[in-house]
């Protein structure tokens, strides 16, 4: 209890003499406050530029741990492989699933007739990939028994429709063969290279109702699960062994498509070790300039020192003294520079920047950020005051008498 006492007077008088001496202090602490700042802010930063990459990348390989599953040849028709795949779904409650393929939209635009990709799923598709819609909504389950076959679309295809608002319901019309089509446009994605070309997304179930039929020219389409990461080995081998079963050997071929099956390292790495190096550099400046600071003031109270060893004041008490007035004021600056960093990179600005609106799940401001930035102040503070608080500890009880 007494040691708590003595620290918890230690840190108050501390923070009476930065009070005194806070016009000589306070340049160099806006210092260590700026270095902090930079310091945490690389963490977030990084943190939600890390984020943005890695939704990126599952956009297009898909959410760890998702299962591709390709048909390698003709021996099965693809009514076969979707009741085989069926039950192995079933057997191992695969929560997570679509078949993905690819099929060729003749659409009516006021300027003429566009073939336009578009890109058969199914509605987990969109948690799958993390698909982002910018306008309107995604398909529910419950779209495949709309008299009008839904449709997802992109800013191009929208635009050549002269971006009607959704909440009209718009329409194009699809050409197949001689009949006409009328799909509704249920949603716009969010791009983020805004491609020039119209694409869509269509359902399954509509393939047959909007085309001739699935042709060889995109080839057979391909089934994918989102599973656990730790049951990926496991699964990819059960589900091979059940698909050779039910359809005969290589018929298929099961392998991990997410990003992570195929990267090691880190692709924000060398970007946070040059900023973090460029942090680190101005936190030791910070540190340098506060040292300088600290030993003018302890020259300027050489007096008060000596007078405080006269009335009995040990040279721990002393060391200790001088020492917490430094960290006092790093972690005071500390904290300031965490608060400032915490406005930088949560500030809708910087988010829309990074993420280019791209971010599904916009992760908060990272608390090992926060963390380091205090850390760094208070390990600075104790580096800075250690060498003024040894002068400190030397000043004699006659020095008081010459100054």
């Amino acid at each position: 209890m007494n040691a708590l006492a003595a620290v918890w007077g230690a840190i108050v008088e501390a923070w009476q003499e930065l009070r005194i001496h806070r016009t000589r202090v306070l340049l160099s602490l806006i210092g260590v406050g700026v270095a902090v700042c930079a310091l945490s802010s690389v963490v977030g930063l990084a943190n939600i530029a890390e984020q943005g990459m890695r939704e990126n990348s599952e956009r297009y390989g898909g959410r760890p741990a998702l299962l591709a599953i390709h048909p390698t040849g003709d021996e099965a028709s693809e009514e076969r492989v979707d009741a085989a795949w069926r039950v192995i779904l079933k057997r191992h409650d695969i929560r997570y699933s679509s078949k993905v393929g690819n099929a060729s939209l003749p659409v009516q635009f006021r300027d003429g007739v566009t073939s336009v990709m578009a890109q058969t799923v199914d509605p987990p598709y969109a948690t799958m990939h993390r698909t982002v819609v910018q306008q309107g909504r995604w398909f529910h389950e419950s779209d495949a028994q709309l008299l009008a076959p839904p449709i997802i679309v992109n800013e191009a295809f929208w635009r050549r429709l002269g971006s009607p608002p959704l909440a009209a319901h718009p329409t194009a019309v699809v050409l197949k063969g001689e009949t006409k089509v009328t799909v509704v446009v249920v949603g716009v994605m969010k791009t983020p290279d805004s491609p020039e070309d119209a694409t869509a997304f269509i359902l399954n179930s509509g393939v047959d109702r909007l085309t001739a039929g699935r042709t060889a020219d995109f080839g057979a389409p391909t089934r994918e699960a989102w599973v656990p990461p730790e049951l990926a080995v496991p699964l990819t081998t059960a589900i091979t062994t059940e698909f050779d079963q039910a359809l005969g050997p290589g018929v298929v071929s099961v392998d991990r498509n997410d990003y992570l099956a195929h990267q090691d390292v880190d692709p924000l790495l060398f970007f946070k070790l040059v900023v973090g190096g460029v942090a680190g550099l101005i936190l030791l400046l910070g540190a340098l300039g506060l040292v300088n600071i600290a030993l003018v003031t302890v020259r300027h109270r050489i007096r008060e020192i000596g007078v405080r060893r006269s009335f009995g004041a040990t040279g721990a008490r002393v060391f200790f003294a001088v020492m917490m007035e430094s960290v006092v004021a790093t972690v005071v600056a500390g904290g300031a520079g965490v608060v400032l960093s915490v406005l930088i990179v949560k500030n809708p600005w910087v988010e829309e920047l990074l993420g280019r609106g791209m971010i599904a799940d916009m992760p908060p401001f990272p608390v090992e950020a926060a963390v380091l930035g205090l850390v760094a102040a208070t390990a600075v503070g104790a580096l800075a005051g250690l060498l003024p608080a040894l002068v400190a500890v030397r000043v004699k009880v006659i020095d008081a008498i010459r100054y």
